[in-house]
């Protein structure tokens, strides 16, 4: 499985692509930072994360796009530039039918060092070590894209059990016409 994670951001949205599947060794197939000036103006910005995207995504083809789910804050500017760039990864992705999936901060910390609350240094520790790279991707925003790839590799399988249960149990029951079985 290939997954493109997408770490939100206005200014730095890191991206990074790791394939592999649960269970066994994971390898990253690339990594970085999307930058957009400060001093531009949104849109602007918000077309540079666009290309930026599309560049990613056309080189490295992932089956999957895992992206941060954008959590309250308490910074209005910051939560509202996050939510626009989280909104421009997956606008590409579903342009391409790619599957986007969701993931909260917590649950990524959880996936990828055992603990929610775990800080940035521990997660960057985590990849280094899951991915066997020689330092931890810097800056911090390209590591927590790692991740993001990385929990989704390992939660998708039992997520995408889960969605195929219920799936099965809503649908309506197959009925046979009388009288041709």
């Amino acid at each position: 499985m290939r997954v493109l994670g997408v770490d939100p951001g206005l200014t730095r949205c890191g991206i990074g692509v790791v394939d592999g599947v649960a269970g066994r060794p994971l390898r990253m197939l690339g990594v970085g930072v999307i930058r957009t000036p400060a001093d531009s103006p949104v849109a602007e910005r918000l077309v540079l994360i666009e290309q930026g995207m599309e560049q990613w995504l056309d080189e490295h083809r992932p089956e999957y796009v895992a992206v941060e789910r954008v959590f309250s804050q308490h910074n209005v500017r910051t939560v509202m530039g996050t939510a626009q760039a989280s909104a421009v990864a997956m606008l590409c992705a579903a342009r391409r039918g790619l599957p986007v999936a969701l993931h909260t901060p917590s649950e990524v910390k959880a996936a990828v060092t055992g603990s929610g609350r775990a800080d940035k240094a521990q997660v960057g520790a985590m990849v280094t070590r899951l991915l066997r790279l020689a330092a931890p991707p810097k800056p911090a925003d390209a590591a927590d894209a790692l991740a993001l790839a990385i929990c989704h590799i390992w939660r998708a399988p039992a997520t995408n059990r889960l969605q195929q249960a219920v799936a099965a149990h809503r649908a309506p029951p197959v009925r046979v016409p009388r009288g041709t079985a």
